[in-house]
């Protein structure tokens, strides 16, 4: 009988199989996909308060301070590390699925990273992390696989692809530094911008308008290439000019002296110290010209350590012609004894 109890049965058994298997499946899945333990990285930069200073969230997070600089770690109820905050900063080192950058044209060199760097809406302060604005937006951000700092800025690398907006504007690929001022040859004067990139003229938060210049058509140089990642792409507000205020200025060295965020360490005029600080996301600022001083010339985003266990950071330059990780022009590499290394003055976290 097609509706005999006795057919009914094995029905339900295979749907009783079929949801079990369901589970299984489901929890490998999770279990491939969640972050092991063992793998990830030690929260020891600074210096970490002891354990009977932390404190456990309503949400089962359990909130860590730490200094130089000071910042909020959260960890959750597994021990596993979740999120890094840190004071006068809307930066956020995250913590999520392990990702390879590489760029195979300028280095052999590669960066495994389970850190996505996201903005804030607003900059984090000790205590935020029970406030209604920071705890929404984390609870969607932990679950956010959109570009983030780090993937926008491969974006630009040579031989990236195009990315066009609905209107056929083009917003992301292959970048070039741009033509050089004949009264500048090395390329050390900012003058390619992100509205350069863009073909697009901008009127910016402080009242200055800039028209872009044809030849600099998807051209980027070092500062203009973080503010197209930071601000264009991920709407950290920009200024038009070199000018503390509520935005990232122009140039290198205003970003580097009175940008927003928190200066990681001091510009002493010597190669900057404090590496252990460092975390992916952070603004570098170097001495790129003639006169070794404390001046800063050139700019970068730091990476993190790459598989040589070299903190390796991406920067556009003259004679990459355009932002690369690689080799050319100087190892993209904070320590040694490279030029990059030598001439790497202080960092920012915005």
């Amino acid at each position: 009988m097609i509706n005999g109890t006795y057919l009914r049965r094995p029905t339900v058994l295979l749907t009783m199989v079929g949801f079990a298997l369901l589970i299984v499946a489901s929890t490998v899945a999770y279990v491939v996909l969640r972050p092991s333990p063992g793998d990830q990285p030690q929260l020891t930069l600074g210096g970490a308060q002891a354990a009977d200073d932390t404190a456990l969230g309503a949400s089962g997070y359990t909130y860590q301070r730490s200094t130089s600089p000071d910042r909020t770690e959260i960890i959750d109820s597994t021990g596993e590390p979740v999120a890094i905050m840190t004071d006068g900063a809307r930066t956020v080192q995250m913590y999520g699925p392990s990702r390879t950058f590489e760029e195979p044209q300028n280095t052999a060199s590669k960066v495994e990273s389970k850190y996505w760097v996201r903005l804030a809406p607003r900059p984090y302060h000790a205590g935020a992390e029970k406030e209604e604005w920071f705890t929404d937006w984390l609870s969607a951000a932990r679950h956010d696989r959109s570009p983030d700092v780090l993937a926008i800025a491969m974006e630009y690398i040579e031989g990236a692809p195009v990315k066009k907006d609905n209107q056929g504007q083009q917003y992301s690929g292959d970048a070039s530094f741009g033509p050089l001022d004949p009264l500048d040859p090395d390329g050390r004067a900012e003058k390619s911008d992100f509205y350069d990139y863009l073909g697009l003229t901008w009127t910016f938060l402080d009242g200055k308008a800039v028209v872009p210049e044809p030849e600099r058509l998807l051209a980027l140089d070092c500062s203009g290439y973080l503010r197209m990642v930071y601000g264009h792409r991920l709407d950290f507000p920009l200024l038009g000019t070199n000018t503390p205020g509520e935005g990232l200025p122009r140039r290198a060295y205003a970003m580097a002296e009175f940008g927003p965020g928190v200066q990681l360490m001091p510009n002493s005029g010597h190669r900057a110290r404090g590496l252990d600080r460092l975390l992916p996301g952070d603004l570098l600022f170097f001495n790129a010209g003639p006169v070794v001083d404390g001046h800063i010339e050139h700019s970068g985003i730091y990476l993190g350590i790459d598989d040589s266990g070299h903190h390796r950071f991406i920067s556009s330059r003259a004679v990459a012609d355009g932002p690369t990780m690689g080799d050319t022009g100087g190892e993209s590499i904070l320590d040694g004894a490279g030029y990059w290394a030598e001439r790497w003055r202080t960092a920012r976290r915005i």
